[in-house]
């Protein structure tokens, strides 16, 4: 029988960790310090895996079966949704280390480069800059050391 939202409101925690099963392998895991936390189970490649879609009530049960449907389309077409979700944070991580590295380091319409490291910054004129970039150029190849 599905799950309704009075029946995960009136569930309290106990003292074991406990699963409300809803279908198609989505449940709400109840720990015993009161989280509750929407899991997926399914099989790929031959072995079980999880999958969590967040907590309730921050993502509700239409949501949490929304979610479910996604990733089994992702299982029907052959690919494992856990590592799309991998796939898609290692994404969003260079974006975010792309806009960061893009914000340390501009350089202006008449080639001055200006440089921040957290609250303080360095600008350097168009001559500074060449030289810069001469230097920087002409060590490139030069290996360090130790």
């Amino acid at each position: 029988m599905p799950l309704t939202e009075a029946a995960i409101r009136s569930t309290k925690a106990a003292e074991k960790a406990r699963k409300l099963f809803d279908a198609g392998g989505l449940y709400l895991l109840i720990t015993p310090s009161g989280g509750t936390h929407w899991r997926l189970k399914y099989r790929f490649g031959g072995k079980e895996k999880s999958l969590s879609f967040g907590t309730y009530p921050d993502v509700t049960l239409a949501a949490a079966r929304k979610l479910r449907d996604e990733a089994r389309a992702f299982l029907i077409a052959g690919v494992d949704p856990g590592e799309v979700r991998k796939q898609e944070r290692a994404t969003l991580r260079d974006e975010a280390a792309r806009l960061d590295a893009a914000m340390r380091f501009s350089l202006d319409s008449d080639g001055a480069l200006s440089i921040r490291f957290g609250e303080r910054r360095m600008n350097l004129s168009p001559p500074e800059t060449a030289a810069l970039r001469a230097f920087l150029d002409a060590t490139r190849g030069v290996s360090i050391k130790e």
